[in-house]
């Protein structure tokens, strides 16, 4: 049984749905007896969080509620585990030549009956005790030896759990492109999976690659016994040759590769033609490199796929390139193809799809409606019925300023989506630029002028063109969460412009036209940001109407700087995270450094208060999550990074 839940959890399922129907309504005084309220407020003995997004919906939520607002200022730290890399880390800062550092603690746990699995940034996966935090088991895939992975350095950000009869499965792909198989009880590899319990993903590609350009980062997609793989490339390329991001499906028991999906559609395939001049045969990355999701019931997986070779010049590439830049269904458990949208037609803005799909159960007009929203580096929430591929509300086809750029040729028109309405500020204009006094309006107004702007999908320029949002969103890979009971979709997002400048490439380093260079970002005026707050957004989107239900900045963030400057206290301004939210019954969690201080907040869910603050010791690099054992709720987020990564779990006393 694959990523879904067991007989077990079903049984507890149905009865969390009894407790709930027979609580009183709002009109019948509630019972005082202390049974009733332990009813109400116990978890279940044991509830998983099986899968990076709790399952393979990419919900982010959790039916726990002994946590609420009543008692969530009671928080305090259960357990902390300290990474197995600090030691390596160390050791290497002792060397007299340094070798590796890893980044940021970007990964979220899953735990299975009990027992928590999580990845660290070099390559080790570990097992915890979910009570206490004791080590279980450790296994070392060795993977940071390999050298610095492609693009964001030493970084994993999950594990995927399968189990079939009496065989229970740990999945794991590392940055030197492997795909482990380990058993889920004692950590060793599976001996008869792959090579010894790996496979060489560099392998099977339908080229030969650099594997110094090629690796994974993301968990596997485990669903209807087939474990989904795929990839990041490097996106700094020197040239027009590098590995294509195809996704894969293999065997859970022997490694073998049962399907491939080429996100670069071969010769006799659907939008093969959409590469014109045979750039198909050698533009590669087009790579889904952020968190898939996937339908078990329907046998559907859902793939967010990034930008083509190189990312912000394509005459090397011309046509509209599917499927980069699109949301792909493929039957799991074949690889077929059942529906595509591509979102950005001809990418030269690096708008890769950044975030997992959302598996969502919405009623809109009256009609149920089995959808997937897919939130974007634009700021747009794209929303779909996961069967047909229909969009739920028109998605219009609308021009968009064209290129200046020798041999570039762009789509006419890109998609917008009427609703939802964005979620991020798009485009630069001079309603968007900070007007806190007169005198600082007028100096962002010269400073824009240096460059080319306009509104969403300005293309690169010689000049430079300010690019709002850049290639940091937006939207951002750690995605968004869903409400099942209330049809509330929570998106955190930043509001970061970037410049792109094209510079000739050397042509004696490289066979690329243009890359970027130049100029890379556009100051604001007195050190402060260029354009209006908020700087971070949290934005709650009913799924059911596709209107905003509100927004709140994300965090106090420069705000007490804005008023060291004798200006008018704006209140929060917001600030960017790079963590994503967490949902359960009762709140909203999301992790933050936030002008100094580490925090993880939980938010009324209704209308995006804070209810609390909790002091993290670290800063936070990874999504939090939540689960239940022995009938106690946690909270658990990786944190860190460098030489200091930690798992900090929190409960209630």
């Amino acid at each position: 049984m694959l990523a879904t839940l067991p007989h077990r959890s079903l049984i507890i399922l149905a009865l969390s749905v009894l407790t709930v129907a027979c609580q009183p309504s709002e009109t019948t005084p509630p019972s005082p007896s202390a049974a009733a309220i332990a009813i109400r407020s116990t978890p279940p003995p044991t509830a998983d969080w099986s899968s990076y997004g709790g399952d393979n919906r990419s919900q982010k939520y959790s039916a726990l509620d002994q946590i609420d607002a009543g008692n969530v200022a009671s928080l305090t730290t259960a357990w902390s585990w300290d990474s197995v890399d600090n030691a390596t880390v160390a050791d290497n800062v002792r060397e007299e030549n340094f070798r590796a550092m890893p980044a940021g603690f970007k990964a979220t746990p899953i735990v299975i009956n009990g027992v928590m699995y999580i990845p660290t940034s070099f390559g080790r996966v570990v097992a915890l005790d979910a009570r206490s935090g004791e080590e279980k088991w450790v296994f070392d895939t060795q993977a940071w030896e390999s050298g610095r992975p492609a693009n964001l350095g030493y970084n994993s950000r999950g594990v995927a759990y399968w189990e079939r009869d009496d065989k229970k499965r740990i999945f794991y792909a590392t940055n030197d492109s492997n795909l482990w198989s380990l058993d889920l009880e004692t950590g060793e590899p599976d001996s008869s999976f792959g090579d010894g319990g790996k496979v060489d993903l560099a392998e099977g590609l339908g080229r030969e690659i650099d594997k110094r350009q090629y690796g994974v980062v993301s968990p596997p997609l485990v669903t209807n016994n087939t474990v989904i793989v795929n990839s990041i490339i490097n996106d700094a390329p020197s040239t027009k040759e590098m590995p294509p991001g195809h996704v894969r499906g293999f065997n859970p028991d022997t490694g073998e590769i049962e399907w491939v999906f080429h996100t670069i559609p071969q010769p006799g395939e659907f939008g093969n033609d959409t590469w014109e001049d045979g750039s198909w045969e050698y533009t590669g990355n087009t790579n889904s490199w952020t968190i898939m999701s996937a339908d078990d019931e329907l046998d559907i997986a859902y793939i967010p796929i990034g930008t083509p070779t190189n990312d912000w010049y394509g005459a090397l590439r011309k046509g509209d390139n599917l499927f980069a830049e699109s949301l792909v269904a493929v039957r799991a458990s074949t690889g077929e193809r059942l529906w595509h949208f591509q979102m950005v037609h001809h990418g030269v803005w690096d708008y890769d799809l950044p975030a997992a799909p959302t598996l969502v159960d919405i009623t809109v007009d009256g009609r149920e409606i089995k959808a997937v929203a897919q939130i974007s580096k634009q700021g747009f929430t794209y929303v779909f019925d996961r069967v047909t591929g229909e969009p739920v509300w028109p998605i219009e086809e609308r021009p968009v300023p064209q290129s200046t750029m020798p041999g570039e040729s762009l789509s006419p028109t890109q998609p917008f989506p009427t609703k939802p309405a964005a979620f991020a500020v798009q485009g630069i204009t001079s309603e968007t630029l900070i007007d806190f006094t007169p005198e600082l309006r007028q100096e962002a107004l010269q400073l824009i002028e240096g460059f080319d702007y306009g509104p969403l999908f300005t293309p690169p320029s010689l000049r430079g063109t300010i690019n709002m949002p850049g290639w940091g969103g937006g939207g951002w890979w750690t995605g968004a969460s869903f409400d099942p009971d209330t049809g509330l979709f929570y998106v955190p997002s930043a509001t970061i412009p970037i410049v792109v400048q094209l510079v000739e490439a050397d042509s004696e380093q490289s066979n690329l036209l243009y890359t970027r260079g130049g100029a890379y970002n556009v100051g604001g005026p007195q050190g402060l940001p260029l354009t209006k707050p908020p700087y971070g957004r949290i934005t709650a989107i009913d799924l059911n109407t596709g209107e905003h239900e509100w927004m709140v900045a994300h965090g106090e963030g420069i705000r007490q700087k804005i008023i060291d400057m004798g200006i008018l206290d704006p209140g929060p301004v917001g600030g960017p995270s790079r963590t994503g939210p967490v949902l359960t019954k009762t709140l909203l969690f999301i992790a933050q450094s936030d002008n100094g201080r580490n925090l993880l907040r939980a938010y009324d869910k209704a209308n995006g208060q804070v209810v609390h603050e909790f002091e993290l010791p670290l800063p936070p690099q990874a999504t939090p999550m939540s689960y239940s054992v022995d009938g106690k709720q946690y909270i658990s987020l990786a944190l860190g990074g460098g030489q200091d990564s930690r798992v900090v779990t929190l409960s209630l006393p």
